[in-house]
This record gives C-alpha cells, sequence and structure tokens, in this order.
C-alpha cells in the first residue's frame, strides 16, 4: 500500500537506480544519489527533534530545492516553498501563519529577520551519511492523510492563504496521469512552472513514479524562445507542461518553426485559458501530438478535470476544461445551490469538486476553509465536503464543461492565481494613496489610486509583491466615482481602459 510520496521514489530507486533522474543546467543526479541525499538531510532533520512540522524553504528553483521536498516527506514534516526573491513582508507574512520549525535556504539569502527559526544551508546536501534505522522508525507513524506540503496563495483581504494538501491527494493525482496520458521511463519532461506553483506537482511526481527524467529550466531563460526550443531538441524532450502565455509567445513569435522537436509528443497546459488560435499554431506544428487542456484550482491537488484536443476548434470558440479526472466529482451549482446537470446545455453556474484531491483546508484558517470546503447540499446523511472553485462554467451540448473565468475578482496572471484585493490592500498602505483599485483587462492589471500626487507605485510593490502579482499600468485620479452602494464604481474604470 501506497500512504507516502517516498514510496515512488524508493520503487524507482530498485528498479532505475543509476538513471538521471534530475537535470539542471550542469548539475545532474542520478535517482539513487538524489535518495542518499534526500536521507542525509531527512535525517539531520530528525535529530533536530523536527516532527509533523512545517519547513520552511526560500530557495531558487534547483534539484537541493527537490531534495528538500522529499526530506521533509522522510522526515514525517511538510514542507512550504517560496521563492527566494520573495519580498520580506511577504515572508514575514507566510511566517506568521505558518510558524515554521525549520528554515532551509541558500546562505547568500537574507534570512536574518527570520530570528528563533533554525536554519540549515543548502551546501550541507553535499553529505551522504544517513540513518536508516531513525528513518525506518519515523516512517511506521506516517499515514496518507499526514500533510506534504502547504502552498501559499495570495488571499482576498491581504493575508495569504495556506492551501494543505496531503500525502494521499498527491499519489492518487500521480496515478492518474500518469495512467491517463501513459508517462512512461522513457519519458523526458522540461519543467517550465516554478517549484512553488502547483503546476510542478505533475512534473515531479510523474518523473519519480515512472522513473522519466525531469530538466528543470531557469524561468528567466523562457523569455528566449531559440533558446529553449533548442535545449528541447538537444534533450530529446517528449513531454511539456506548461502554462499557456508561454506557448502563446512562442506561437506568437513563430517560435515552432526555428527548431524541430522530432521527440516532442505529450503537450499539455494549465493555469488560464488558452486562446484557440494559438493553439491551432502548435498543433499544425505537431500534429501527432497529444495536446490536453489541463484545469483545477491549488485547493484540489492541481487539476480536477481536463480535455484531451482531439479535434479542431475554431480560434473564437471556447476550449473546454473537459470531464473528471479519476476518482473526481465535478458539480454545478446555481447561487441558490441547485444543481445544473449535463442536459442543461449552456446554464452557467459554479463549479464544486469533491474527491481525495481535496485539500485539507487553508492552514490554521477554518473560518475561510469552512467558507469554501462546505458539505454536499445533495444530502446531509454524513460529512461529504466539496470545495468551490468560484469559476464560473457550463456544460456544452457534448455535456463537456465550458469555463467562463472567476466569479469575484481573482485573475490568472502568467499562470499565477492573483486576487486583486491583496494587491490593493499593499498599495494602500503607501502614505500618499488616499484609496484604489485594481482592474484585470486584456489579460493586464491596471492599478488606478487616488493620490494628489503622481506615484511611482511600481516601484513601491516591487519591493512588497512577487513580480507577477504587480500591476503593469497605474492611473492616477482625483477622486473615485462611487454606485448606489457606496462602492467604488469598477465599471467606470474598466470602461475608462
Amino acid at each position: 500500500m501506497i500512504t507516502n510520496v517516498d514510496d515512488f521514489l524508493q520503487k524507482t530507486v530498485k528498479t532505475h537506480p543509476n538513471k538521471t533522474a534530475f537535470v539542471m543546467g550542469q548539475e545532474s543526479l542520478t535517482y539513487s544519489e538524489f535518495d542518499n541525499k534526500a536521507k542525509s538531510l531527512a535525517t539531520t532533520i530528525i535529530n533536530k527533534g523536527i516532527y509533523k512540522s512545517p519547513i520552511l524553504l526560500i530557495l531558487p528553483k534547483s534539484i537541493n530545492t527537490l531534495i528538500s521536498f522529499f526530506a521533509a516527506a522522510k522526515s514525517g514534516n511538510y514542507y512550504t516553498l517560496i521563492d527566494d526573491k520573495t519580498p520580506k513582508e511577504r515572508v514575514i507574512s507566510i511566517c506568521n501563519i505558518l510558524e515554521p520549525k525549520l528554515v532551509i535556504t541558500k546562505k547568500d539569502i537574507d534570512t536574518s529577520y527570520l530570528s528563533n527559526i533554525d536554519i540549515i544551508y543548502d551546501d550541507s546536501f553535499i553529505q551522504d551519511s544517513f540513518d536508516d534505522v531513525l528513518l525506518k522508525k519515523v516512517r511506521s507513524k506516517h499515514i496518507d492523510t499526514d500533510l506534504l506540503y502547504v502552498f501559499f496563495t495570495s488571499g482576498s483581504t491581504g493575508t495569504p492563504k495556506g492551501v494543505s494538501i496531503a500525502h494521499k491527494s498527491v499519489i492518487d493525482y500521480t496515478f492518474f496521469v500518469t495512467e491517463t496520458f501513459d508517462i512512461t521511463e522513457n519519458d523526458i519532461l522540461a519543467n517550465q512552472s516554478p517549484l512553488y506553483f502547483d503546476n510542478s506537482v505533475l512534473d515531479i511526481f510523474s518523473t519519480i513514479k515512472k522513473g522519466a527524467t525531469l530538466h528543470l529550466i531557469e524561468n528567466s531563460l523562457f523569455a528566449f524562445p531559440k533558446y529553449i526550443m533548442q535545449y528541447l531538441c538537444d534533450n530529446k524532450i517528449s513531454m511539456i507542461f506548461w502554462v499557456p502565455s508561454i506557448l502563446i509567445y512562442y506561437a506568437n513569435t513563430n517560435a515552432l518553426s526555428l527548431v524541430k522537436l522530432p521527440n516532442l509528443n505529450k503537450i499539455f497546459f494549465a493555469g488560464e485559458i488558452m486562446p484557440i488560435k494559438q493553439l491551432n499554431i502548435w498543433r499544425s506544428f505537431y500534429k501527432d501530438a497529444v495536446f490536453a487542456n489541463l484545469y483545477g484550482p491549488t485547493e484540489i491537488t492541481d487539476i480536477c478535470c481536463y480535455y484531451i484536443v482531439d479535434r479542431d476548434w475554431k480560434d473564437d470558440d471556447i476550449i473546454p476544461i473537459g470531464r473528471a479526472c479519476n476518482n473526481t466529482e465535478l458539480l454545478v451549482f446555481d447561487n441558490d445551490l441547485n444543481l445544473i446537470t449535463e442536459n442543461e446545455s449552456f446554464k452557467k453556474g459554479i463549479l464544486y469538486v469533491r474527491g481525495t484531491s481535496l485539500s485539507l483546508g487553508y492552514y490554521k484558517d477554518k473560518a475561510k476553509t469552512d467558507a469554501v470546503f462546505i458539505q454536499n447540499p445533495l444530502h446531509n446523511n454524513y460529512l461529504d465536503l466539496i470545495y468551490k472553485t468560484g469559476d464560473v462554467v457550463a456544460y456544452n451540448d457534448e455535456g463537456i464543461l465550458l469555463c467562463y473565468g472567476r466569479e469575484d475578482s481573482q485573475v490568472k496572471v502568467y499562470g499565477h492565481r492573483v486576487e486583486l484585493g491583496e494587491i490593493e490592500n499593499i498599495a494602500i498602505a503607501h502614505k500618499d494613496v488616499k484609496n484604489c483599485a485594481c482592474i484585470f483587462k486584456n489579460e493586464e492589471i491596471t492599478l488606478f489610486y487616488e493620490s494628489h500626487i503622481e506615484i511611482d507605485l511600481r516601484s513601491f510593490l516591487n519591493l512588497k509583491l512577487p513580480s507577477y502579482m504587480v500591476p503593469k499600468h497605474y492611473v492616477r485620479v482625483d477622486t473615485f466615482k462611487v454606485n448606489q452602494n457606496g462602492k467604488i464604481d469598477r465599471n467606470v474604470l474598466a470602461n475608462s481602459l
């Protein structure tokens, strides 16, 4: 019985000990080498007396980051990864919620403001000594509902939300992905997503389960299509799971004609809407590849439904998000929680999800958890939680789901989920800002702010928010118009763009 994601690794270490598991730049590790380093770090963590506790990772994309993931799992703990360039204010905010017992980071990253927290630097991973007896003792206490990770998303009130995911959810999801898309030991994957983004879950755990090879590519390099395309060719990449914004950029810049990729046969995307126009360009170059639109919020372990693109679509069509993944049920309710069935074509409602993929809720935030993880309204016979995604969907004539976007102000930017309220909450803290409102239009965020002077808000926000959350445009207003409820009239702002 598989109860820990480390079970995937242990099986592959036995069958493919000397096969390359991960590659980044000039660095690579075999499965055996990777496992030994994770065991070494796990032993160190256990000897510090840390158990069933949060471990905060402040690291860039690297193989050492993946080692830290598995060291946390092996030591009976769970991890949270945040980008090494995350502003201090956000790190502190996350730490106030998480209260980590340990930080794993690099020596050149400033963590001096994190007082009274034990720190391990990633250069200690060169050790290969470990205590198997100690590791087995800790492992004997593990069950599959123990936490694996907590991923923090932006919060509508300005407070980050920690999505808590158990081992069992990732295990179930990994079985689904590898079986549905026929991922094998012969596949070579190229990771685009940051490792703190839940899309990376598919890359990492599918690779390890099947004994494939995963190339980690520095995110900044994706700005250079010719380099990336040549890299995919040189390394015989067979599978990519990228956010649409990258695929769109490559289609729009004619990058696909630069280098032929004879090995590429699986092309998946998720995180935002993929326009049919650019999808058709990709399909024209890779006629024999499997294309799949994957959909799902962080709260349900990456994805909950999928659509394999098996026919042509017009440029102005909406690509479906498809049908439920294995062991998952999709439910569509109207605002009064009346069920909308597949026979009610194009009747819009809100998507809810049930199944083992569901998060265990928001870390230390019962109020937010109870607001969106609710009892299944179809019955009240036993506890049967479903998750309200907040996405507006409808079935098409074939009974396949279409997604029209968010119910509220939550948006997707470069594949990242962003809640505009968090940006507003930070911006209004500037001493010269009286009020502000963010508008998302044409895939860009515009920040309107009320002030008597022009302000360099971009520089201000760059110090406090991840780069993908910083608005692209800024408009100063003397005063905001309000609607009949006394709130800022956002329709007026949107129409002015």
